[in-house]
């Protein structure tokens, strides 16, 4: 049989009779619904919908098309040398991203992933012991998801993680001999088998500007932290609509069918060495989760981890040797 182009309406008919009557029109509930028995008396009980009620679900149910793609242009605003400036410090870098909240809210209605999604944190015993199955079932998620139900204003409130990840390794060549390399998120709700699969559970949403400059000026301090900031605005311009859901519940539509309150927390980032330490704006060689020294990885600790607290008043209280030599920063 063929596939119905207006699916989930029955056929043309019911596309745009929802169309007038939800948009064109704006008629009230109780007019749609006495409007579709009018219809059935007249046709004999066949009308595209049952009531006003009925019209709203198909309407709901209907899957958007991809989230667009959208650009943005980051430049270096520093001080620059007198004479021969760097080209790196000329040059305009494009960065292309979308909408990570439209992704997400795409991904949690996809009906594909109906019964393999956790709307909650959960806790799974097997003969008395725990098991630890799929992101939802973790310490992390329930201590979040603990947070939220404390909260009254997000109590009751669903919770869900982004993960991102990202590939360095994979380079695509843009326009003007651009470098980029592809940033992925997923949905800490989709069980593991879901993601394993490949099926739509890891989204493509950005790929990131590579800086490039000549030997002379690859180590210098200038372009080392340019680089850096140039990762970290552009994670920080992607993932930014996503900052108001992380405080305040947003209305989201969900593969069963129901809609809930939702709150977004970014989760964890997955990557190679190089880009742990680029993402927590340490010195190569030092570990980006604690604070032991370059020739003490591998050695027993249990050494503290890094905050952002600590970092802040380690950059207040000493210079850039300091950092460096003593702290990885």
């Amino acid at each position: 049989p063929k596939s119905n182009p207006w699916e989930p309406f029955d056929d043309r008919e019911g596309f745009e009779l929802a169309e007038f009557f939800f948009t064109d029109a704006k008629m009230s509930k109780r007019r749609i619904t006495r409007l579709q028995k009018l219809w059935a008396a007249r046709h004999g009980g066949d009308s595209p919908y049952l009531d006003a009620s009925h019209m709203y679900k198909v309407i709901d149910s209907a899957r958007l098309g991809d989230v667009k793609w959208d650009c943005f242009d980051v430049d270096y605003r520093g001080e620059k040398p007198p004479g021969t400036v760097p080209d790196w410090m000329s040059k305009k870098y494009e960065v292309w991203y979308r909408n990570p909240l439209e992704v997400a809210r795409q991904m949690l209605s996809n009906k594909d992933f109906d019964k393999e999604i956790d709307y909650s944190a959960k806790r799974v015993f097997k003969d008395g012991i725990r098991q630890w199955q799929d992101f939802m079932s973790g310490n992390w998620a329930w201590e979040q998801s603990t947070i939220i139900a404390k909260d009254p204003e997000t109590h009751g409130a669903m919770f869900i993680p982004i993960i991102l990840g990202s590939d360095k390794t994979t380079v695509s060549v843009g326009t003007g001999d651009n470098e980029f390399y592809p940033l992925y998120m997923m949905l800490g709700n989709h069980h593991n088998a879901v993601r394993h699969a490949h099926r739509n559970a890891v989204a493509l949403i950005g790929f990131l500007a590579i800086p490039k400059t000549t030997r002379q000026y690859k180590d210098s301090v200038q372009f080392r932290k340019f680089r850096q900031q140039l990762f970290h605005v552009s994670l920080a311009r992607i993932l930014k609509s996503l900052k108001p859901g992380m405080t305040k519940p947003e209305i989201t539509s969900c593969t069963d069918g129901n809609f809930r309150r939702a709150i977004y927390g970014l989760a964890s980032y997955i990557a190679d060495y190089p880009e742990q330490a680029l993402l927590a704006c340490i010195v190569q060689g030092w570990c980006p989760k604690c604070l032991a020294k370059s020739s003490e990885l591998g050695a027993d600790g249990p050494w503290p981890p890094r905050r952002c607290e600590h970092v802040e008043e380690l950059i207040k209280s000493f210079g850039l040797g300091t950092l460096w030599d003593k702290y990885g920063i």
